[in-house]
Formats: C-alpha cells, sequence, structure tokens
C-alpha cells in the first residue's frame, strides 16, 4: 500500500493520483503538481488516502507544493491566455483550410507548453498550424485529436433521457460500452435509441449490465423450449429483473412462471 492524493486539473476531469510529499492535503484545496508536461494547477478531489501499488500504471509524481494567491492569479490568466489562444487557432484553422474543429486550448502552469484538443474525421497534416502557433507563443504547441465522446464531453448537452450528458455531468472516466450490454438488457438494437448524442452506444448502458448479468442466470432466452409440469412450451417473453417468464404452448395457452434463482 502506498499513500497518495486523488488530483484533478478541471472539475469533470479524470482523477490522477499523485504522492502527497508530506503535505497536510484537505479535499477541495488547490496545488501544484509535477507531470509529464510540465508543472500543472490541480485541485485534491481525494485527500490523503491508501492504494495498493499494484493499481498504479506509471510512476507516481509528487505534488509540489499547496497553491498560494500568486498561484491562482497565475492559474486564471493561463485560463484566459488559452481561449485567446483557442479563438486565434480557431482562425488560423480556417485560413488553412484544414478539416478539422479545434475544441480547447490549455496552457501548463509553467507555460512550457500549449495544449490543443480537435476532432477531425480523417487524419490532419497539421504541420503548419502548429508552426505558425509556435510562432505566435513561443511555447511547445501540442496538438491533440480526441475523440467523438470526448468531443461530446467538451461541449456537453442533453440526452435522450432528457438529463445532461453523464461525460459532461460526472463521469470521469469513459470506459468500454459494448452491443453485448444493450443485448443483454434484451434492448432493441436500434441505434435511435441506444446511441447517444455523440453517435456511440449510451455510456449508461453499463450502469446496470452488472445487475441484468447477476438476475439473468438460470433464465432462458425468448424462443427456448421450456418444461413445464411435463409439457412443452416455448419462451415467448422474458422479464429479467423479476425473473419472470411468459410461455406458450402449441394450443396457444400461455402461462407466466416465477422462476427462483435457486432453479
Amino acid at each position: 500500500m502506498i499513500k497518495v492524493a486523488g488530483i484533478r486539473f478541471s472539475p469533470k476531469g479524470r482523477m490522477y493520483y499523485f504522492k502527497k510529499n508530506n503535505l497536510e492535503l484537505k479535499d477541495g484545496m488547490e496545488v501544484i503538481v509535477e507531470t509529464e508536461r510540465g508543472l500543472q494547477y490541480g485541485f485534491v478531489v481525494k485527500g490523503e488516502h491508501e492504494i495498493d501499488e499494484s493499481k498504479i500504471v506509471s510512476p507516481l509524481k509528487n505534488i509540489i507544493r499547496i497553491a498560494s494567491k500568486r498561484d491562482r492569479k497565475i492559474y486564471d490568466k493561463n485560463l484566459v491566455d488559452g481561449s485567446y489562444a483557442l479563438t486565434k487557432a480557431r482562425k488560423l484553422v480556417s485560413e488553412l483550410k484544414l478539416e478539422m474543429q479545434v475544441l480547447d486550448a490549455n496552457y501548463t502552469f509553467d507555460r512550457n507548453q500549449l495544449l490543443f484538443n480537435f476532432t477531425a474525421e480523417e487524419r490532419i497534416d497539421f504541420r503548419e498550424l502548429a508552426k505558425k502557433l509556435a510562432q505566435i507563443y513561443k511555447t511547445r504547441i501540442e496538438l491533440r485529436q480526441i475523440g467523438i465522446r470526448d468531443k461530446a464531453r467538451e461541449i456537453g448537452g442533453l440526452g435522450p433521457c432528457g438529463r445532461f450528458l453523464c461525460c459532461n455531468a460526472f463521469l470521469t472516466d469513459l470506459n468500454s460500452v459494448t452491443i453485448n450490454m444493450a443485448k443483454n438488457q434484451m434492448l432493441a438494437l436500434n441505434p435511435t435509441k441506444i446511441n447517444g448524442v455523440c453517435g456511440r452506444l449510451l455510456c449508461c448502458l453499463s450502469y446496470e449490465d452488472e445487475t441484468y448479468s447477476y438476475y439473468k442466470k438460470g433464465l432462458p432466452g425468448v424462443g427456448d423450449e421450456y418444461l413445464y409440469k411435463g409439457n412443452s412450451y416455448k419462451v415467448v417473453e422474458v422479464d429479467i429483473l423479476n425473473r419472470k417468464i411468459k410461455i406458450e404452448n402449441s394450443d396457444n395457452i400461455r402461462e407466466e412462471v416465477v422462476i427462483d434463482a435457486g432453479n
């Protein structure tokens, strides 16, 4: 076990683990941390706690210090300058006639790097764009192509449920969602029903998948033959959560059967 603190770089961003470096940390504190890109301004979302070292993917970086008022002013200025850089980048993209959409621009805390996230249908030769941006901002430029789900997270919106998008509201990790999850919940495989505004499978399909898998154990599928009171029936309907099935015999007589978990 190793003592760490959970840090985010934006309110809805992914949480990363850092060494606490003998600092007394509490949730909500603002800190300066060491990252592969340089110094970053972060927010403590999970104070000191222990975690199994096997869950750490890469060597842990250090929390350098608790942020001061001066650090906060630098961070706020970086946010403002980043918004100006975003506007300039979008103008250059238009002038260079590049088929890409720049979503955001963020300085590292030490301004050693300026990162732009963008989406594009295909691979883009953005070397000329990067060159022009470097000439303007006199720092290292990184252009990173992100997926359509990441774009939905950045932009936000309302899902088919009428609520704000999960990825934009509270999801920090966009885990894999598979078509088997929809099949497992016996949903109609209609793209307009099971796809989100991003065009990918709804993230919420994963929320109840474990529960459906648990209650589905031992249940027959629709169309299966089912022996009931010595007679052969065909399964015509399955209610997974209530563990009920409707069966029909050759005379079109239907019965409803509750299947205990032990059966």
